[in-house]
């Protein structure tokens, strides 16, 4: 992949104490006094990597990181890296190996932990190596490395992967388990083992054989140099993967594109046979993936700290979601009191110290971005000469920054090929800790200045010392030679760690998943501010991905994540093992809940997509803080307003008068947020723009369509719902409606949207605002209805009106929940009655969904595909729309959600 508009250099940065770097610079040598990576004791250390790998960048803050970073001196091998379903530790006698299958609940219930345990060690007879190197690594596998000068091992490991792929020499394969093993088939050269309930199958290759003595298992490898390891479903999957166990995996890759309103992502793996001609592979998906694929699966399925995982046969699977909302900041809008606001900015912008006496990467970029809020917000009621006062105090910050040789700079290690800033904080420097955090308000607060300035970003001006900071926190380049590949980001994770060392028993961890999508909102806006198309994509595809990875595993918005035993609603921190309700620094629920929302800003809409579990999230902070915030309110108002406005707005009401901000917030900004979401209603995720800077909010019935147009002519935002929205050069626009152009007052649009939610009762409405509640699924009686309605729940909306949107199709989201009941599946029809006579001109049937025996919602989608249709669609007038769900097969009842904004149907209407 190319740089993608980046400064990519082919070498480190010249031999000289300054680097320029337009009209900025940094430098590549530590200021005096400060250190760069160390041990646990202070002592420097270097990449920890073979000579093959020499001179590579290396990506850390990654899931297999402690390979290279060696945090603790006396462990020269690696601490517990979780790639799931497998969890792997490297030692002296090599990789040891772990499934782990049941949760732990420690630190007094605070956090769950699916922890490594060796099953079993792949090794080598007489293996005994001082050390374990990174060999090689590609976007989501690695190779570690051992040698004992008599014998050299190479294993490649990666997220998803069922298997371990080993290559040896100087002695036999060895596998030693944790205790004694059961060996359920024995086929020679392949052989299926049961050790602690996980089922194994070892393979050596054809013509060897597999010799068992206790807990020590070994094959000859008859001149061969291969073998593998695989964790089984289940005993009888054993014929199917001894079909790939031969097929070594040696790289993996993402492909992202944007287009439409739609993000796609392809993830595949390159194979390598050692014997015959099979080139694919097996591999597990995690939540966040076979949601948004609609590749075949296999029945395989694995347990994983970030609930199922489902496997896929092939080398290559695509993903495709709706592109997560970005604005600059929120519209402008009638709740928001001109008057009022202009005293909250004045008090801002004229305070004594706008940065709050900040020194360091992370609180100066806090600062940063908190006025960097408030220029939009200045600009919307005409208050230039406040807005251009922020503009000079972000400039001016950032090119101090930005220039090599005063109190603050960032400078570059030719080692570890990274940029740091000086001085540093919470690790960054001596643990390479949170650069995306950091980095990630300069890069929004230097998006808002181009916006108004473009000639500030110019290469030769400012641009390439922005660039240098995304090319360390998220380089979109793989053969960047100064920089490795996406820092940060685990793609297929689907999230970013922010340990540079991954030195922990748990793994990798992060801990504020919204400062990591401040940066991914920040590139988005870059991009679009300086016509860099392709590293705006990269953001929307960040902020995407991490979006969906944040709603599984940080708010469990499906309620299929989290162990039952666990008992929270929101974590405040991931690990490789699991996840915690804690944060670094506090046990404060507030500051627990608060952590992955802020910095609340217009790439936080996306958190409006899960209201369900925005309100769950906020239930449990005020019972876990005894009532409602207190130090964090701005924060959790405001994240409230995304899901419930007018209750956010009465907070806000009841308290503004005597609270002090979050220090990144303003009352300036907070006001505007809470005001401008009460008049406009809460994010609408259902419905996208055809760029990246556009967003939705629905009130009642009525949708306001929102874009910012960057570039230097007008141009026409297309809603997915048919919507269209004229958006003026550089500047921001609204509409209403939900057909025709919102934005022409002539033209606004019917009122009644084609987002309909069920209610208990029967009905489908375009209404919002219900309390959640459910209807009873009957019991299918034990026999089969498969495509045949059975004591239906029925759902309508009559007197509908709709034109038929050319290549439109239906589309439903359901949340059912069988409970803890095996064997059930519910079924859907969705059919239309045109004109309202009782005569159905279409109907739609769609395939069963099979529902788990693991109480939580699940969700039903379009996606399980078209069982059979009759008819034709035409236009709505006056017609009937109706939903009817039953029981395809089971002998028990489920429910199904009704009244919130994650059980609806999507009509192809405008």
């Amino acid at each position: 992949m190319a740089a993608l508009g980046l400064t990519a250099t082919t070498a480190g940065p010249a031999a000289a104490a300054t680097v320029p770097a337009g009209a900025g610079s940094y430098s590549d040598t530590r200021p005096p006094g400060t250190s760069g990576p160390t041990t646990n004791t202070g002592a420097p250390v270097a990449p920890k990597v073979t000579p093959a790998a020499a001179g590579k960048p290396v990506p850390t803050n990654d899931w297999w990181s402690s390979l290279a970073f060696q945090r603790y001196g006396d462990n020269p091998w690696s601490t517990p890296m979780y790639g799931h379903p497998l969890t792997y530790q490297a030692t002296a006698a090599g990789l040891d190996i772990g499934y782990p299958t049941a949760p732990t609940i420690v630190g007094d219930g605070r956090q769950y932990e699916y922890a490594h345990k060796r099953d079993l060690t792949l090794g080598l007879t007489g293996l005994n190596s001082p050390d374990t190197k990174a060999d090689a690594w590609s976007d989501w596998t690695v190779t570690p490395y051992w040698s004992d000068g008599a014998r050299t091992l190479r294993t490649t490991i990666g997220h998803g992967s069922p298997f371990v792929y080993a290559k040896g020499t100087g002695g036999d394969a060895r596998v030693t388990t944790a205790t004694a093993p059961t060996v359920f088939a024995d086929q020679g050269n392949v052989l299926g083992i049961t050790v602690a309930g996980h089922h194994y199958a070892l393979f050596a290759p054809t013509g060897t054989d597999w010799t068992v003595s206790g807990s020590t298992l070994t094959a000859g490898l008859g001149g061969k140099d291969y073998f593998s390891v695989a964790v089984l479903p289940s005993p009888d999957a054993l014929a199917t993967y001894r079909t790939y166990a031969y097929s070594f995996v040696t790289g993996s890759k993402v492909d992202w594109s944007y287009g439409g309103g739609t993000v796609r992502a392809t993830y595949t793996l390159t194979t390598q046979p050692q014997e015959g001609t099979q080139t694919g592979t097996l591999q597990a998906l995690y939540r966040h993936q076979w949601l948004h694929t609609t590749d075949a699966l296999t029945p395989y399925t694995y347990v994983s700290p970030r609930g199922t995982m489902k496997v896929r046969a092939a080398t290559t699977f695509t993903t495709s979601q709706k592109a997560a909302a970005v604005l600059p900041g929120l519209p402008k809008s009638s709740g928001v009191d001109a008057a009022r606001l202009r005293g909250y900015l004045t008090e801002a912008a004229n305070a004594a110290d706008p940065f709050s006496g900040a020194t360091d990467t992370y609180w100066t970029g806090k600062a940063l971005g908190r006025l960097a809020q408030l220029v939009p917000v200045a600009e919307q009621i005409g208050e230039t000469a406040t807005r251009d006062k922020l503009i000079g105090l972000l400039k001016g910050r950032l090119q101090d920054w930005f220039t090599a040789g005063g109190a603050n700079e960032f400078s570059y290690d030719r080692s570890w090929k990274t940029l740091t800033g000086y001085p540093a904080s919470y690790g960054s420097d001596t643990e390479l800790n949170d650069h995306h955090f950091h980095y990630s308000y300069y890069v929004y607060a230097a998006a808002i200045v181009t916006q108004y300035d473009p000639a500030w970003a110019a290469d030769s001006a400012w641009g390439t010392m922005v660039k240098t900071l995304v090319r360390d926190a998220a380089n979109p380049s793989r053969t960047d030679t100064s920089f490795p590949f996406l820092r940060g980001f685990d793609v297929y994770a689907g999230h970013s760690w922010a340990s540079g060392h991954q030195g922990f028993a748990a793994g990798n961890n992060q801990e504020s998943s919204s400062e990591s999508t401040n940066l991914s909102a920040g590139l988005v806006l870059w991009g679009s501010a300086t016509g860099d198309t392709a590293l705006r994509d990269l953001g929307v595809y960040l902020l995407t991905t991490e979006a969906e990875a944040i709603a599984q595993y940080w708010f469990d918005a499906d309620q299929q994540v989290f162990p039952s035993s666990f008992g929270h609603d929101t974590a405040g921190m991931v690990w490789g093992s699991g996840a915690a309700y804690a944060t670094w620094w506090t046990a404060n629920p507030e500051e627990i809940h608060g952590i992955n929302v802020l910095p609340v800003t217009g790439g936080s809409l996306h958190l409006g997509g899960e209201k369900a579990a925005i309100r769950r999230n906020i239930a449990e902070m005020e019972r876990e803080n005894g009532g409602p915030a207190v130090e964090w309110r701005d924060i959790l108002w405001e994240f409230q307003s995304l899901a419930d406005p007018a209750a956010a707005k009465a907070k806000w009401d009841a308290g503004h008068a005597a609270y002090t901000p979050e220090a990144g917030e303003s009352k300036a900004h907070t006001y505007h947020w809470i005001g401008t979401l009460d008049a406009l209603g809460a994010p609408d995720a259902t419905v996208t723009g055809d760029i990246p800077a556009s967003a939705v909010f629905t009130k009642g019935t009525v949708r306001t369509y929102a874009a910012h147009n960057h570039g230097s002519t007008a141009r026409t935002v297309t809603f997915s719902d048919g919507a269209r929205l004229t958006v003026p050069a550089r500047s921001t626009a609204t509409g209403t409606g939900s057909g025709g152009d919102p934005g022409d007052p002539g033209d606004p649009g019917p009122s009644t949207g084609d987002t309909f939610q069920l209610r208990t009762g029967g009905t489908l409405t375009t209404a919002t605002g219900a309390t959640a509640g459910s209807d009873t699924i009957a019991s299918a009686g034990g026999a089969n209805h498969d495509g045949t309605p059975y004591q239906p729940l029925v759902y309508e909306a009559k007197g509908v009106n709709g034109t038929l949107k050319p290549g439109a199709a239906t589309a439903f989201r359901l949340q059912v929940d069988a409970g803890s009941t095996v064997g059930l599946g519910q079924q859907a029809r969705v059919s239309y009655d045109l004109t309202g006579d009782g005569t159905y001109e279409r109907t739609e049937t769609y395939h069963y969904f099979a529902t788990d025996p693991v109480t939580g919602w699940e969700e039903y989608a379009q996606t399980r595909g078209l069982k059979s249709a009759t008819g034709t669609l035409g236009d709505l007038k006056g017609g009937t729309v109706r939903l009817e769900v039953w029981p395809a097969i089971g002998n028990g009842t489920a429910r199904l959600q009704t009244g919130t904004d994650r059980s609806v149907l999507v009509i192809p209407y405008g």
